[in-house]
């Protein structure tokens, strides 16, 4: 990479992908639901993060500086990926009217992971963000109004909102599903 001023700096930066590409990866999927986008982001993440090594290398956390530049790439390009989707989607809806929804529930009912990835996916970006950053990666309320740019009364409140939409989505009163609370150990091995 012509970033780089010496080898020593691009072993260190290629060491610095090999740690944090899987988690990126990771975070990206859950707030996205698309592989496919999910590894564009990580590379334009990884891109980013390249371009500013020198400064980036000598933070006490490297890795959260490039977990906030996917966060932000997820959230301020999700009107722009929706319209192309739309887009490239050459039926436009005419197939759904044929789906039979008792197929499409017992389906869904195989795998309750998937069920909360389609629940996960109807939340909006910044509640999407939320969830997934303090539930999944486990950061405390702080760092999370930190990587979003809020307050941390406005996590409280969109985690409130987004948990609430997600018990409706997944019928939780009457089928509790243990991935929101489940131990960190637990959702890396769900999410994997």
């Amino acid at each position: 990479m012509d970033w780089f001023s010496g080898g020593q700096e691009q072993r260190r930066f290629e060491s610095f992908v090999a740690e944090v590409t899987n988690d990126l990866v990771r975070t990206g999927y859950l707030m996205t639901c698309d592989l496919s986008e999910t590894e564009d982001l990580v590379q334009e993440t990884l891109l980013r993060t390249a371009r500013r090594w020198n400064r980036v290398r000598s933070m006490d956390h490297p890795a959260a500086y490039a977990r906030r530049i996917l966060v932000n790439l997820v959230i301020d390009g999700q009107e722009g990926r929706k319209r192309r989707r739309n887009e490239l989607d050459s039926s436009n809806g005419a197939l759904e009217e044929y789906a039979d929804e008792t197929a499409n529930r017992v389906i869904r009912g195989i795998d309750a992971r998937s069920d909360f990835r389609l629940a996960l996916a109807t939340l909006p970006p910044q509640q999407r963000a939320v969830i997934v950053l303090r539930y999944w990666e486990d950061l405390p309320e702080t760092e999370v109004a930190g990587l979003l740019g809020c307050s941390v009364g406005t996590v409280k409140s969109t985690a409130s909102r987004g948990l609430a939409r997600l018990r409706a989505a997944l019928n939780f009163n009457d089928h509790p599903v243990s991935y929101v609370t489940a131990s960190a150990n637990d959702r890396r091995r769900t999410t994997s």
